[in-house]
């Protein structure tokens, strides 16, 4: 059983409360628009960490960190990107290898908008945690933690970080 924090989206935007939101996690992912490194690194310091560059990250990031990432574990295949969409929203190249080899759990950033939406045709989870850093048009700035056990995934919650602008 691994418990899993999620965010996306931080655009360089450090929260000390990710500290204390991710404590109980034993892994983080970042699906993109990192924006700075020292968010990477702070990341990086609390707990493992998986993350996907993004739209606007630079080349420093982009060397850094893959564009997709596909991986197993606790039993759940994953597959983590930025820009992806969600069920009707895909665009043609994501919905193409979805559509060939998808994935228990579809992550991805880049909207701002928190979903989790299960898509039928695929049998798929689709999850974007919204954004955590300042930056866009998010009202309220999320992140999410979740469980993987033994081929589940389960205990998702939405965590509220407060206004999307400060």
């Amino acid at each position: 059983m691994l418990r899993i924090g999620l965010l996306s989206d931080t655009h360089g935007w450090w929260d000390d409360r990710y500290k204390t939101f991710f404590s109980e996690c034993d892994e983080i992912w970042h699906a993109g628009d990192i924006g700075d490194a020292s968010v990477a690194d702070g990341l990086e310091a609390l707990k493992p960490c998986r993350m996907v560059c993004g739209n606007i990250d630079g080349q420093d990031l982009r060397l850094r960190y893959p564009k997709d990432q596909r991986f197993t574990l606790e039993g759940v295949t994953v597959w983590m990107t930025h820009i992806g969409g969600y069920p009707g929203k895909y665009s043609a190249d994501i919905y193409a290898r979805l559509s060939r080899n998808a994935p228990q759990l579809f992550v991805c950033g880049h909207s701002h908008i928190c979903k989790v939406m299960y898509d039928r045709r695929l049998n798929m989870l689709v999850v974007n945690p919204g954004a955590a850093g300042t930056y866009g048009q998010q009202v309220v700035r999320t992140m999410i933690r979740f469980t993987l056990d033994a081929g589940q995934i389960r205990d998702m919650e939405v965590i509220e970080l407060g206004p999307g602008k400060i």
